[in-house]
């Protein structure tokens, strides 16, 4: 079988050293305090309600918050 089509089951080390790559390209390329702005604004803006629309329908197939992940709020 080739290393392409090869099955690396759950916690595809190939996957995670893809997204590692692509995250560190995107930002050392991108204004990350400019896109937490933009997100910020977005949220107080004429998207606002299509936002949390989204984030409520996303939720309902969740199986809950991560004990783990704090957040302020």
């Amino acid at each position: 079988m080739s290393d392409e089509n090869r099955n690396e089951g759950e916690g595809s080390q190939t996957a995670a050293k893809d997204y590692d790559e692509r995250t560190k390209q995107f930002v050392a390329k991108e204004d990350i305090e400019a896109r937490a702005k933009e997100a910020a604004d977005a949220l107080d803006g004429a998207e606002a309600e299509a936002l949390r629309k989204a984030e409520e329908e996303g939720r309902s197939h969740s199986h809950g918050e991560d004990p783990q992940v704090h957040r302020d709020k």
